[in-house]
């Protein structure tokens, strides 16, 4: 079987058995402040096991992308070295959500295992978790009861709590699981060694296919497991595993699922793959990495320097670093890789298809600016000079600066017969490490219910107030400040969510005479939560939630625009833009979209111009609720990448042949109500990635009054031209040539002085002494005047003071003669001058400069010089 079938033949089981077929969630995390990225497939249900969202269906079954490289969860440094660890891979799993439990799950991954894939059953073990003392928790003696039904007992293990108690992290859903494992070794290895000893012991032949996961528990803040509402199964089967398995391939590798593009690379490369260890995993690498990369860009994730960019330009650099060291690559090369994965995923995940030719100008554009650091870093390592052993400090520089693994740097020393100082090296990042859990730790405490059988719901769409009450809230810490989370069973707040800020306001008692104020509103998990730095006295009861009417109101004008802006940038660049981000609030607005060119300042009038006529149009908003996705979809509305949506989506038009997209947010009743639209900047953000910034309403027109008012005032001081440019102009050319003047004239009288200085000179020991101070308006005429005696005055040591604008200045100029045979350096010998000025300079060994606060000091300076030819 392919691995399209594979997978196909999957989801078909599980959709007999009675499952709903779901999309894969962006593999991109945006509303869940504990996850950067989706990392198992539970993620996109976890409200669902909490009881925190509605069951739409009770059964599921999907293929989701998943990315483990940070956190609990990561595999990165395991990744192309073993066989079966990926950083992105994909997790077939089947749900059920308080439906079915233990006896079913465990029933039907048998029966697809061994009568549909057909695995020989005396190849298969399974564990069952054996129970935790500590916990409190007892063997999983159901599971156990189920699997004697299908396994003999000897093909059982039992997993501590490591192995066989599932959890996604601190806190959250968790409970038992049961594993399944496969013996793929050869039968000659099978029988002389029985493979229940090798289970979870990290054989690269004996390996964990699928997990059968047991929600039961909520794992508390306090480390204590509280029961969930209801049971549920959450399953995950590693499908580049099971693609292995069936095709009889000893690695993942080997596959079809990789080796389109590892076939690719050493044809590419010269180099035939299954020679050299070293070139193997080179190759596996780059064909895992450019699998996470171009799927979260194409997600909406561009690469940067922190938070989630930061972790995707981490694993790109690795990819480009194993091409330049071990295949030789020193041109960029992973961007190649990109139209071939497109290929592969063609019919599966088709929005990297459609997005190929953006993400591989992205990859090529990060590949260029690193292959640049990297020569950069090889450099700064050739130039190294501290001994047998390099220092740690230097080789975490190497790493953190320009992006070498220490693995390459340890490479590097040992050609050339030294080490490094590893222990140094762990203590520097580890150090790093500290810092960044220091700035980004959050405390979050444990949800604290008050008024229980409650649902949220949001009512904003319609709304600006409401009653309502506190369903729970919780305590959160970071960076020393206390706020409170609170859930309301009504809302008019929007949390923040697809660009848009989250709203502000207050939550008032019943009597309207007391209140806390609402900072902020996000979106945990499909929960709304508000934020506030005190909680109301009387928790208990009804309230008034309000919101900030006026900054809605900016806000919504700087959305809808954005909608407009949209539309307007497709009619005028082309079909191809999409949207890459954005950013609304109450100020302005601020729009990403793919393009590969810089919007020229012709196009900005004519995006300009049509957003305007769209406003003075005043087209009334057209809002649907709850349309079917594929027919919002087929109705030829703009959907984005990288965004999950549901089964029911909500439709945004203004005019129906020119603005139709899907989306979440608040929006003005009619484009009338923007006032103005005014593009402020245009500029580029990434590789095929512009960017415009835009102001509405209220803040458009403050700015265009401002700009009036400062024409009005320049024309005032201009005696009111009739050609206003072209008297500005003549000022600046008339600004230019006296600025000419004023240099020749400095000029002149430097070189004057020239003749003045010469009288000095000053023979000690065959050097030529020259120290003074001059009264020169600028460093560049002292610097003219320096040269000048250095290109008249053989063996020169020239030293200068002068006061330039109020500040002291030295200036030492040394023969390289004298400094070939005197020792003597200009840059040692300013440095020490300048304490008497208070200051501090440099340069090179012939010319050096200082700049200082006292001025009284220069003569002391001047005096303290000759000191350096004793």
């Amino acid at each position: 079987m392919t691995a399209k079938e594979i997978r196909q033949t999957f989801l078909e089981f599980f959709k007999s058995k009675g499952h709903q077929i779901v999309a894969s969630a962006p593999i991109v995390v945006k509303n869940d402040p504990t996850l950067m990225f989706t990392n198992a497939g539970m993620n996109q249900f976890k409200d669902l096991f909490l009881g925190e969202a509605t069951i739409k269906y009770p059964r599921v079954v999907d293929t989701q992308r998943c990315l483990r490289v940070s956190g609990k969860h990561n595999d990165l440094e395991e990744v192309g070295i073993d066989t079966y660890h990926h950083t992105m891979f994909e997790m077939l799993g089947n749900w059920s959500f308080g439906d079915y439990f233990k006896k079913e799950a465990i029933a039907w991954s048998w029966e697809l295992l061994t009568e549909v894939y057909q695995i020989p059953k005396d190849q298969l073990y399974v564990s069952v978790f054996e129970g935790d003392e500590k916990e409190g928790l007892p063997k999983d003696q159901e599971a156990y009861d189920i699997w004697k039904q299908f396994v003999p007992e000897e093909r059982i293990v039992l997993g501590n709590k490591k192995d066989n108690f599932w959890e996604m992290g601190d806190t959250g859903p968790c409970g038992p699981c049961s594993e399944i494992h496969v013996d793929c070794r050869s039968a000659e290895e099978r029988a002389d060694s029985k493979g229940k000893s090798l289970v979870n012991a990290d054989h690269p032949q004996v390996i964990e296919i699928w997990n059968n996961v047991f929600m039961q528990f909520n794992r508390l803040k306090d480390g204590s497991l509280k029961p969930l509402p209801a049971k549920h199964v959450d399953t995950g089967m590693g499908f580049e595993r099971l693609v292995r398995v069936l095709q009889t391939k000893a690695s993942n590798y080997d596959t079809d699922v990789f080796q389109p593009l590892i076939q690719f690379i050493s044809e590419k490369s010269g180099i035939a793959y299954g020679k050299e260890e070293q070139t193997d995993i080179a190759m596996r690498v780059m064909a895992d990495h450019i699998r996470a990369i171009s799927f979260v860009i194409a997600d909406g994730q561009l690469p940067s320097n922190n938070k989630a960019g930061y972790v995707i330009r981490r694993i790109l650099r690795r990819a480009v670093r194993y091409a330049y060291t071990f295949l030789n690559l020193k041109e960029p090369f992973l961007n190649q890789l990109v139209p071939v994965l497109a290929e592969q995923f063609n019919g599966v995940f088709d929005e990297l298809y459609h997005q190929k030719d953006f993400v591989q100008k992205v990859v090529l554009e990060e590949e260029v600016s690193f292959l640049r650091t990297l020569a950069t870093g090889i450099q700064r390592f050739e130039k190294y000079d501290g001994g047998k052993v390099i220092d740690g400090n230097f080789a975490f520089e190497l790493y953190d600066t320009f992006g070498f693994p220490i693995d390459l740097t340890d490479l590097m020393a040992r050609e050339k017969g030294l080490s490094v100082d590893m222990e140094g090296f762990k203590k520097a990042l580890e150090e790093q490490k500290n810092r960044s859990r220091a700035a980004t730790a959050i405390d979050t405490g444990d949800w604290v219910l008050v008024n229980e059988d409650r649902e949220s719901e949001f009512v904003g769409y319609d709304l600006t107030e409401c009653e309502t009450e506190i369903i729970k809230y919780r305590k959160v810490t970071a960076k020393g400040k206390e706020q409170y989370q609170i859930v309301l069973s009504q809302t008019p707040f929007y949390a923040e969510s697809g660009g848009q800020v989250g709203d502000t306001g207050r939550l008032e008692d019943h009597s309207r005479q007391f209140w806390v104020e609402i900072t902020d509103t996000k979106k945990e998990n499909g929960l709304i939560v508000h934020f506030a730095d005190t909680l109301p006295a009387d928790l208990e009861g009804k309230f008034w939630a309000v919101i900030d009417e006026d900054k809605r109101k900016e806000t919504e004008n700087n959305h809808s625009a954005t909608h407009l802006l949209h539309a307007a940038l497709k009619q005028i660049l082309g079909q191809h833009v999409n949207q890459k981000g954005s950013l609304v609030n109450a100020d302005n607005l601020r729009f990403d979209f793919s393009h590969f060119s810089k919007v020229t300042d012709e196009e900005l009038n004519q995006i300009e111009d049509i957003v305007n006529e769209k406003i003075r149009a005043n087209i009334l908003l057209k809002e649907q609720r709850n349309v079917p996705y594929q027919e919002a979809i087929d109705s030829g509305v703009t959907a984005l990448f990288g965004e999950k949506y549901g089964d029911f989506v909500r439709v945004i038009t203004f005019d129906d042949h020119f603005s139709k997209e899907l989306c979440g947010g608040t929006h003005v009743k009619a484009t009338g109500q923007i006032g103005f639209f005014k593009i402020t900047a245009e500029s580029a953000v990434a590789a095929g990635v512009r960017r415009i910034e835009a102001i509405t309403g209220e803040k458009s027109a403050s700015v265009i009054r401002a700009n009036f008012d400062l024409v009005k005032q320049l024309n005032h001081l201009l005696n009111n031209p009739k050609d206003f440019v072209s008297a500005l102009n003549k000022i600046i050319e008339d600004n230019s040539s006296l600025k000419k003047e004023i240099e020749k004239s400095v000029t002149e009288k430097a070189v004057a002085l020239r003749a003045d200085l010469e009288k000095q000179i000053q023979n000690i020991d065959d050097v030529n002494f020259i120290a003074t101070t001059v009264e020169l308006p600028t460093a560049d005429a002292v610097k003219t005047l320096a040269y000048a005696v250095k290109g008249s005055v053989q063996n020169l040591f020239l030293v200068l003071g002068a006061v330039i604008d109020g500040k002291p200045q030295l200036t030492v100029v040394v023969d390289e003669e004298l400094v070939k045979v005197k020792g003597l350096n200009a840059g040692q010998i300013v440095r020490e001058l300048a304490k008497e000025i208070q200051g501090g300079g440099g340069g090179q060994p012939f010319y050096a400069t200082a700049g200082g606060k006292d001025a009284a000091g220069l003569a002391n300076a001047i005096e303290k010089a000759k000191g350096f030819l004793k």
